[in-house]
């Protein structure tokens, strides 16, 4: 038999509401908001059951990830592909739906089935026109939903979306930066003759992003110096670093052609990293420290420092690594006398939204000059950021032979 539910008066159902998305919520972390949130909206709309399913990364599924009443979809780990099924299509269609009778020709979901539920009403979780997830409720009665049902869930939603979007942002942000910084050493390598120093500051306005640095020591006696930026930020970012920068080291054992190295590394960011871009430059410095080869996918010049002025030096970049199979790639000799010095860095050292990039280069070779690395880095860092916390992610490091 089928039921309607109570409508409620506009007061009560504003009372109602506020039970479900009270301040109280803005203090507890993502999961334990999602399971209180899931509690109230049981009881605001008196359902048996409440799920909320976020899309994947990939944007082509959603991943059951909290349930009250249906905990054993997320205990499964069930995934529904968007456009299929009940929540999948309330993904896809980012509108309500609600389904009287649920049985298996309108649910992907074996867990709805065996647990059960007769009717499901299912909202979509949107932030700045984005479906981020599907929030439902279902019954283990048949119940015919109304539009004040439709009306609050999705309200509820709303606010849920938000409180959501932003703690997983804030997660997001806490494991790339965990994660790029268990990437990035500490403190560089000891090289015999060579003064290594480093900087990395994560960006203020977009996240961490995929910056890096190395330096490492070479079975030939060559020494290896790298520095890159992985287009985009966030943990995919982050990422993708990880991988291409393990990836140029085992390259690196191979040959110490910083050309062939980033040929090698550019096929293999367009084979398992499709969708990634990243600009990089890699240098080898001869085992008698005389000279040093330079290659650049991209990449800002790199700054030679000697007495008595500093410059940019004359390597012409090749296309970034992912930007075009195939891509030819050359390399550049520079002396590397006693006392000279090489400085790289990422563009979020240059680049203002209010200047030219010439601009911001010109007035970084002026403040790099021939010293011993950590001054080199530090001058650099405080002449172009002042006070400012920078917008974008900045690494740079600076080798000086001594």
């Amino acid at each position: 038999m089928t039921a309607d539910a109570p409508i409620d008066s506009s007061a009560e159902k504003l009372r109602r509401l506020q039970t479900v998305t009270d301040a109280a919520l803005s203090r507890l972390g993502l999961e334990d908001l999602l399971a209180e949130l899931l509690v109230r909206t049981r009881e605001l709309l008196g359902a048996d059951s409440a799920a909320v399913m976020l899309v994947d990364p990939s944007g082509s599924e959603l991943i059951a990830t909290a349930a009250s009443g249906l905990e054993r979809e997320v205990h499964l780990g069930v995934r529904v592909p968007v456009g299929q099924g009940f929540s999948g299509t309330v993904a896809a269609r980012g509108a309500p739906l609600a389904i009287e009778h649920v049985d298996h020709t309108n649910v992907v979901s074996p867990v709805l089935l065996a647990e059960h539920i007769e009717s499901v009403l299912g909202v979509p979780m949107v932030v700045s026109g984005r479906v981020i997830g599907v929030l439902y409720v279902g019954t283990h009665t048949r119940r015919r939903f109304t539009a004040d049902d439709v009306e609050l869930l999705q309200l509820v939603a709303d606010r849920a979306s938000l409180a959501t979007q932003a703690r997983m942002s804030r997660l997001d942000r806490a494991a790339a930066l965990a994660l790029q910084r268990s990437l990035l050493p500490a403190r560089p390598q000891a090289l015999p003759g060579l003064d290594v120093a480093v900087r990395y500051v994560p960006g203020a306005e977009v996240g961490v992003g995929g910056d890096w640095y190395d330096v490492f020591d070479l079975p030939s006696g060559h020494v290896g110096i790298v520095i890159g930026d992985v287009a985009g930020n966030g943990l995919r970012a982050a990422v993708v670093m990880g991988r291409i920068r393990s990836a140029l080291r085992a390259y690196a054992m191979e040959t110490d052609d910083p050309a062939d190295v980033l040929t090698r590394l550019d096929r293999k960011v367009q084979r398992f990293e499709p969708d990634a871009m990243a600009t990089a430059v890699y240098a080898v410095v001869d085992p008698d420290l005389a000279a040093v080869t330079v290659s650049s996918a991209g990449h800002l010049p790199p700054i030679v420092a000697a007495p008595p002025s500093s410059v940019l030096a004359k390597v012409s970049p090749d296309l970034p690594l992912g930007a075009y199979p195939d891509a030819p790639r050359h390399n550049t000799r520079l002396p590397l006398d006693p006392g000279t010095a090489l400085f790289l860095y990422t563009d979020g050292l240059v680049e203002r939204r209010d200047r030219a990039l010439s601009d911001g280069l010109d007035q970084l070779v002026g403040a790099v000059r021939a010293a011993p690395a950590d001054v080199i880095c530090a001058e650099a860092m405080a002449a172009l950021l002042f006070d400012r916390a920078p917008t974008d992610d900045v690494a740079v490091l600076a080798v000086r032979r001594c």
